[in-house]
């Protein structure tokens, strides 16, 4: 049976998604000469092969994504395709992070949080069979494998996708450790580790045409009046759409902001448009779905009595929460703009792909845990 805690939330961002996508692209597609339903077929194609990999997920026995096999080449295929795409991807707002399949992109940076979420959790619950697993083994290894992902995904550069995969590796490290010392012991290494190769990401930058866009990105953040002109034309026109809706909005449709002034209204600051048309109470509604589907998955996490399947939601609630947060940021001027979408409603494949899988590994534990409890109640009314 479904969690409907967890799937009705997702249903509704993402019919609301796909309204507001087309709200916010069909005018300036028709001012350019395109298609106004463009984004919209794509985007409920987008939502609909989400939706059955979510279900395909949910009904699969998610152990078989424990195969040692599967784990070491999934390893080394992510780490493939992010040398790919530093080769040969597509560029687009200063980072080569999409990998061009003709009918599909594909950005190996949103694949590796799925990943991260599976190998983390696959190994952290393979050492509860060793009553006193050798610590290079345990943390060692897999902090390894996370720096080296974070490297190939720092120098596309995406420091947006970088920070998401760091975070969802960090919690995950906490909530795998038996004793508070030795998380904080890891969760430093890792920052040190980060910290150590963020100077050679920032010296490889200032070789490249990437770097001037990252440095006008920041200093955007830092004073968005001041180069409203240039770099911070996107956060300023942001404020201008959330000024100008209010409380309920001016109306579906009739964003003034999304004409031309705000780039990429209906990716990463899709949220600027929804708050101009629909107002402040649609966003709360929007997060408050959000926040639902995050609470649940640690609900479930806690719920559970094994390691795995916890270390599953854990991973999932923290990369849902921390994508949203970081995409509110950009839009609010909080955090500098990373590029960061908001889940299940901005436009994009593999970002919707990426995150209607992890939901499914939710859904999945979900089940379980019901389907245990049956087991349970019928053992009980046989005893």
């Amino acid at each position: 049976m479904l969690d409907l805690w967890l799937f009705l939330p997702y249903i509704i961002l993402c019919g609301i998604g796909i309204v507001m996508v087309y709200s916010a692209s069909a005018a300036i597609r028709m001012q350019t000469g395109g298609s106004p339903t463009a984004y919209l077929i794509k985007q409920a194609i987008y939502v609909i092969m989400g939706l059955i990999i979510t279900l395909f997920i949910y009904n699969m026995n998610i152990e078989k994504l424990r195969y040692p096999k599967l784990v070491k080449y999934g390893c080394w295929g992510i780490i493939g395709l992010l040398v790919l795409v530093r080769l040969i991807g597509q560029a687009v707002n200063g980072a080569r992070g999409w990998l061009d399949l003709g009918f599909f992109s594909i950005q190996p940076a949103e694949v590796a949080k799925f990943y991260l979420i599976i190998y983390l959790a696959h190994h952290f619950a393979s050492m509860e069979n060793y009553p006193n697993p050798d610590y290079k083994i345990k943390y060692v290894r897999p902090a390894l494998v996370v720096v080296g992902i974070l490297g190939l995904i720092l120098i596309q550069p995406d420091t947006g996708g970088m920070a998401i995969n760091g975070i969802i590796a960090l919690v995950m490290f906490l909530a795998s450790s038996s004793t508070w010392k030795r998380s904080s012991l890891i969760l430093t290494s890792i920052v040190i580790l980060v910290m150590l190769g963020l100077p050679l990401g920032s010296s490889w930058l200032v070789d490249h045409a990437g770097n001037s866009y990252r440095v006008a990105r920041f200093v955007a953040y830092l004073n968005p009046f001041g180069t409203k002109n240039g770099a911070g034309s996107q956060l300023v026109n942001s404020y201008y759409a959330i000024s100008n809706g209010g409380l309920t909005g001016v109306g579906l449709g009739n964003s003034i902001q999304k004409m031309g002034y705000l780039p990429e209204p209906n990716t990463d600051f899709i949220l600027a448009v929804i708050a101009e048309e629909l107002g402040f109470v649609m966003v709360v509604i929007i997060l408050g779905l959000i926040a639902v589907i995050v609470c649940r998955s640690i609900y479930l996490g806690a719920k559970t009595n094994h390691v795995y399947e916890g270390l599953l939601c854990y991973g999932v609630a923290t990369f849902f929460c921390i994508e949203t947060v970081f995409n509110i940021g950009g839009v609010s001027g909080l955090l500098p703009i990373t590029g960061v979408t908001l889940p299940f409603i901005s436009y994009g494949g593999s970002s919707m792909v990426v995150l209607s899988a992890s939901l499914g590994l939710v859904l999945n534990v979900a089940r379980r845990i019901h389907e245990r409890e049956i087991q349970g109640e019928g053992a009980t009314m046989n005893v």
